[in-house]
């Protein structure tokens, strides 16, 4: 009866979750997504060149494969220091929603931001880690990497994410779009994430199916069998299948519960079924007396 009422208590939960959770503001997610001229083409599932070199904040050169460990999945995002907006309002979000998870960078996850502006320097990736560090507002910068790299590893890369941006000379900027990607241990990509704003248990729940369940909680897993990620939405909606085989499960767990006690208060006493047919009631201590007519 326990066991039925905890999942019966966990798909209640689990509803209440999907009503709440609803799409983030600009998280209009599409398999190619236009914007000024450029676009975004998921390139889901395809290995990340992790033989890309950059320089982190310290202005040391790291490779991607340091970072991709196999243990825990990555947050990549593609963006520049001296972006007017669009980067600002975009990281703000990322990072916002990233505080709002109950997973550490460093211990659960990476995060990785690569500037595809050539000439930015690692003065400015530590100016803007130091930035969103402080937004965050918990740890010490373990697990976060800002990188800047040459003109053609960073092309390399956003070719293999699917991320299109071209300079515009006469505004002196670059045109893109808002997103994010999170990728598995090894460097696969997982995840697509559109807009400015997030939603966290989206972020969550994306996180956990990248790392392919080694982080997140009982329930996280709960949650990952019980919904699929709908790209429309972009956010995580219910799997009609997953709910239907939970409802079953549950249901005969209720009928267990039912049927099993019914069933031993039902079942002859072993004294009883041992006497011959015609056989008097047996008595003695601790048998009940035979009824007088």
């Amino acid at each position: 009866m326990r066991s039925g009422l905890l999942l019966s208590s966990v798909l209640a939960i689990a509803g209440l979750w999907s009503l709440t959770a609803a799409p983030a503001l600009g998280q209009v997610v599409r398999p190619v997504q236009q914007l000024e001229g450029v676009k975004v083409t998921e390139h889901l599932n395809t290995a990340l060149p992790l033989n890309l070199n950059f320089r982190d904040d310290r202005g040391k050169p790291v490779r991607l494969s340091q970072i991709f460990d196999g243990q825990r999945p990555v947050v990549l995002s593609l963006n520049y220091a001296s972006c007017p907006m669009l980067c600002g309002l975009q990281l703000n979000g990322m990072v916002d929603a990233l505080a709002r998870v109950p997973l550490e960078p460093g211990r659960d996850y990476q995060i990785v931001s690569v500037s595809i502006d050539p000439l930015e320097t690692s003065v400015q990736a530590r100016l803007a880690k130091q930035n969103y560090l402080r937004a965050f507002g918990r740890g010490n910068g373990d697990g976060w990497h800002f990188l800047t790299g040459r003109e053609d590893e960073i092309r390399q890369l956003a070719e293999a994410v699917g991320f299109e941006y071209r300079y515009i000379p006469e505004r002196r900027e670059y045109a893109h779009a808002a997103l994010f990607t999170i990728a598995t241990p090894d460097g696969r990509l997982s995840r697509y994430l559109y807009g400015v704003r997030f939603d966290p248990q989206t972020v969550r729940l994306s996180l956990v199916e990248a790392a392919a369940g080694r982080i997140g909680t009982t329930l996280d897993q709960v949650l990952l069998f019980c919904f699929h990620y709908d790209a429309l939405a972009g956010s995580y909606a219910p799997a009609a299948i997953s709910l239907m085989k939970a409802g079953g499960a549950v249901t005969i767990l209720g009928l267990l519960a039912f049927l099993i006690p019914w069933w031993f208060r039902r079942r002859p006493s072993p004294v009883a079924t041992s006497l011959p047919p015609g056989s008097p009631p047996p008595t003695g201590p601790g048998l009940p007396k035979p009824a007088v007519a």
